[in-house]
């Protein structure tokens, strides 16, 4: 029994030596890597602890905050997932209202106009859903392009409706504060910086296409719209290769579209503004069509507590489909919507949700789990302000958070995953690493992250690497570390 029991003595010693002797090998293997030439005026936050216990694997300036770029979506992600919980749905509704809505400064002629008596106005109420008209999310689904205003169209005929008066949209789920007051002015008409509104539709952009036809270039929007104008300032080039742009002017959805086209340029996304309009004006341009006659205005209002709506049709998208168009594919939209969400549903009125609402949620949730707040600052939900800071510490705080929670196998699903989807289907490729190492990119100007989980013969290792005053060599440097990881710890 002594031998026994001394047998089993040593085996447990020579594993805690052996585990030392790795760890100090991936230490010096990242040490390597974070002193590089080439990075060596770039500032690197690093923390990667092991999964089973929490315990600390290496660590590097790992409690200094930096700008994290979009690792920033990680913690509003998770903050979501406690919030509002898995089960969570967004629910649009659509339904006729009984009783005329008075004029509001938003009214606006819908395009279509007929003779005759209106039946009943026509209402939206948007839920804040960042994926309704998504067309990743439609395809995922089988769903064609512009599928909600047919099935709107059907839901009217099946109730005997042939015309409408008026459209109302009520968007007051969230406040009126459409763009962030930090992100960078030049990129308001960039898809990653489109507006953020209770009712989101097509990721509240338009798609560009230029076609230089025997020398005339000819611009092509899709959806094919007159709520945007476009100018058309695109020269034709023979030769060279086509450079084109756009840009916004003083007047509302005025968009200049500018540059040199050979052959073909884009499509490109564009932003729009007033998204709650882009989709009310989509709906009232596609109703005729199908044999729906359209009256009187588009208002945008918030209707009464206790209306007297006949609701026709919901459109419902689940949590896990907005955590992973935002982990996965980084879309900006789908994080700054979930901000604006868990601060309405945690409002006694469960409206007006706003950025200030948000960051005292998630600077409450950060508190709790034990983040000194000298790590952390919340200004937007993507990361695209530069006045978010984080270190590595706090988020592999939250990921092993998740972890240890029973929601650790949706919130995995929704991250990218190594050489098979999202932002790092091109990385991660060769055999040792395909399909084990998930996580959350970043990037802003200057600034390079990655965060996430590496899945290792031997176990989990959950790991966060943020780099400021980055370089093109940096994010190399970011993925030898989260190989290092495989490396080590499969040995």
């Amino acid at each position: 029994m002594k031998t026994q029991i001394k047998k089993l003595l040593i085996a447990a010693f020579v594993s805690i030596c052996l585990g030392k002797i790795a760890q100090a090998d991936l230490a010096n293997q990242i040490d390597g890597i974070v002193n590089r030439s080439s990075q060596k005026k770039v500032q690197f936050s690093v923390h990667i602890i092991n999964a089973r216990n929490g315990g600390t694997v290496y660590s590097h300036n790992a409690t200094k905050p930096l700008t994290p770029a979009s690792n920033m979506k990680i913690v509003t992600t998770a903050a979501a997932l406690k919030y509002l919980g898995p089960d969570f749905k967004y629910e649009t509704k659509v339904g006729l209202l009984h009783g005329l809505p008075a004029r509001e400064d938003t009214a606006r002629p819908v395009p279509s106009q007929v003779e005759g008596m209106a039946v009943l106005p026509l209402v939206i109420i948007g839920s804040g859903d960042p994926l309704l008209g998504d067309q990743e999310t439609d395809a995922k689904y089988g769903r064609e392009v512009g599928w909600i205003f047919e099935d709107i169209a059907a839901a009217l005929k099946q109730n005997g409706v042939q015309t409408i008066k008026d459209i109302v949209i009520d968007t007051s789920i969230f406040d009126d504060q459409r763009a962030h007051s930090n992100w960078p002015k030049k990129d308001l008409n960039r898809w990653y910086a489109c507006e953020v509104c209770g009712l989101n539709y097509n990721d509240n952009c338009i798609e560009v296409t230029t076609k230089n036809v025997g020398g005339k270039v000819a611009v092509l929007v899709e959806p094919r719209t007159n709520f945007v104008k476009i100018i058309n300032k695109v020269k034709p080039i023979s030769k060279g290769t086509s450079g084109v742009g756009s840009y916004r002017t003083s007047e509302v959805n005025k968009i200049v579209i500018q540059g040199k086209c050979n052959n073909q340029a884009g499509p490109f996304d564009v932003a729009i503004e007033r998204p709650a309009a882009f989709f009310g004006y989509l709906l009232a341009e596609h109703l005729p069509k199908s044999g729906i006659k359209v009256q009187g205005q588009l208002v945008e209002k918030k209707l009464d507590e206790n209306p007297s709506l006949k609701i026709l049709a919901q459109y419902d998208t689940p949590l896990s489909d907005c955590l992973a168009r935002c982990n996965k594919d980084s879309l900006g939209l789908a994080a700054e919507a979930l901000l604006k969400t868990i601060a309405a549903q945690n409002s006694p009125n469960k409206k007006n949700g706003s950025w200030a609402g948000g960051q005292e949620l998630i600077l409450q949730y950060l508190s709790k789990l034990g983040i000194d707040k000298e790590q952390f600052h919340i200004d937007d939900a993507s990361g695209l302000s530069k006045e978010n800071k984080l270190s590595a510490n706090a988020i592999t705080k939250i990921l092993f958070n998740i972890y240890k929670s029973g929601n650790w196998s949706l919130y995995k699903d929704s991250l990218a995953i190594g050489g098979i989807d999202g932002t790092i289907s091109k990385y991660f490729t060769e055999l040792k690493y395909k399909g084990k190492i998930l996580g959350k990119t970043g990037y802003i100007n200057k600034v390079k992250s990655f965060s996430g989980v590496c899945e290792a013969e031997k176990g989990d290792y959950l790991f966060s690497i943020i780099a400021n005053n980055a370089n093109a060599q940096t994010r190399t440097a970011i993925n030898d570390i989260a190989e290092a990881i495989i490396d080590e710890a499969d040995e």
